[in-house]
């Protein structure tokens, strides 16, 4: 792939959060960008308007009817969309997503490359706003929105480039994980747990692609693992590059000590060898943050950052959209949502508000939607997760006709399973069913947590909107 023979690039499946901000780097870097999409609505449709982007609804042999010099393709597609049927049989140069960012933005940059189960968006989020407080200029893609720069991505021109690094598979002819184009120079590896059950049978299957990512890793990088996941350890084990750990596992190399809230925000020191390093007070909550937080402080000192430049940057971080964030405060009921799907997400989401808030009820508004968490895979692991919730409201499965009858979640057990756990569990047919049972239910006092890794029918507007005039 030549850049200065690329002039034009349409990218199929635009509207990803990835796709959308790759298209809009590229557009800035002086390339014609154009894309389709069979989703094009809020919140990226949008994003791309505002940035003159033309995205087009649905997939169309037209939309590749000027033959541009590259096509991107998504992973969401396959065999049979018209627009790859047609670039294959037009012979017309295709790659990637992740073959795309390596090619035009990584290369001739240092990849920070953060991986693992939970927390990547984060924990990217953070060291990329740490190296802007700190004047380094950081460029960076984020699987979601990071508040202090309201955007996924920049380009602002320094010497790094801190990517998040998804293990899903990179496109139809590349069953491979994204993160392995990465050209990881320095690499977090938060945690590895059992996920994207539609293409890993298990989580050996998973370790095997984190072990090939860790062999990426020159000499002269450096490694930063998660200590409280014994499959990360594992995977790592055979690195040849410096490596260092962190968890609230006192024994790590980066720990944290008195934990506390404080003024709604929350606080500990961090502690390097037994060592105190710098004392931190967070915007963010819950156990996980903390431990995004180590690893962000893990890296940042590894590239030379004081600890009162890493302390400056990260307690002036606002969060990601999407994550623990406050949607409304209606009548003395507050409404939260979380991207949380997987059951540890879900787990540690709810321990984190009922230890910073102390609501009279937590509500668990859950709605599985991923390829995984519509499986029964996580049956009963989900159920515990919500059991820490006192209310719990599910919509019907999510397009259950993708996952095969005898392997979808069993939304009646997992209800009567919440019962027993002596919860009040219902399965509701649809967002308006849900909104109708928490206005005749919810009270002031109670706390609203809508988990969802999708736009769930809009019930982030129509709740409120609904308690409000309740």
């Amino acid at each position: 792939m030549l850049t200065t023979e690329i002039r034009r690039i349409h990218l199929i499946g635009i509207c990803g959060t990835a796709m959308a901000s790759l298209a809009a780097m590229l557009q800035e870097s002086g390339y014609i960008v154009s894309g389709s999409d069979e989703g094009v609505y809020p919140p990226m449709s949008d994003f791309l308007k505002q940035r003159n982007i033309k995205a087009v609804q649905g997939y169309d042999v037209d939309n590749l009817k000027d033959k541009p010099d590259l096509v991107i393709v998504g992973n969401a597609l396959s065999r049979g969309n018209p627009e790859i049927e047609l670039l294959l049989n037009e012979r017309l140069s295709f790659c990637s997503f992740p073959e795309a960012l390596k090619h035009f933005f990584l290369k001739d940059k240092i990849p920070i490359v953060v991986t693992g189960t939970h927390g990547k968006t984060t924990t990217t989020s953070m060291i990329s706003w740490a190296l802007h407080s700190a004047g380094l200029h950081p460029n960076f893609l984020i699987g979601g929105i990071a508040e202090n720069f309201q955007s996924s991505f920049g380009a602002e021109g320094g010497r790094h480039f801190v990517v998040e690094g998804d293990e899903y598979d990179s496109a139809f002819f590349d069953k491979g994980p994204k993160f392995l184009h990465y050209l990881p120079y320095a690499a977090v590896i938060g945690n590895v747990e059992f996920d994207h059950a539609d293409i890993y049978p298990d989580l050996e299957a998973i370790k095997l692609q984190f072990r090939r990512f860790v062999n990426l890793i020159p000499q002269q990088g450096f490694l930063v693992v998660g200590a409280d996941s014994p499959a990360a350890l594992e995977v790592s084990r055979n690195c040849f590059c410096p490596k260092e750990t962190f968890g609230l596992d006192v024994d790590s190399d980066w720990s944290a000590r008195g934990i506390e809230m404080h003024q709604g925000r929350l606080s500990f020191e961090v502690v390097r060898g037994k060592l105190p390093f710098q004392r931190l007070s967070l915007g963010v909550l819950g156990n996980f943050n903390i431990r995004n937080a180590l690893a962000a402080v893990a890296i940042l000192n590894y590239l030379g950052i004081s600890s009162d430049s890493i302390r400056e940057g990260l307690e002036s971080f606002s969060g990601v959209r999407r994550r623990l964030q406050l949607r409304a405060n209606v009548n003395g009921i507050q409404i939260y949502e979380d991207f949380a799907h997987h059951p540890t997400a879900v787990r540690e989401v709810l321990q984190a508000v009922r230890s910073a808030f102390h609501p009279d009820r937590i509500w668990a508004i859950y709605e599985p939607r991923s390829a995984t968490s519509r499986r029964s895979i996580f049956q009963i692991e989900i159920a515990e997760a919500l059991s820490l919730a006192d209310c719990i409201a599910l919509p019907a499965l999510y397009k259950p006709e993708r996952i095969p009858e005898n392997e979808r979640l069993d939304e009646d057990r997992l209800v009567d399973d919440l019962r027993r756990m002596g919860r009040a569990a219902w399965n509701l047919a649809d967002v308006e069913g849900i909104i109708q049972k928490v206005s005749e239910e919810a009270r002031p006092g109670d706390l609203i947590m809508i988990l969802s890794n999708g736009g769930f029918g809009g019930i982030y507007e129509k709740l409120p909107a609904a308690l409000e005039n309740k």
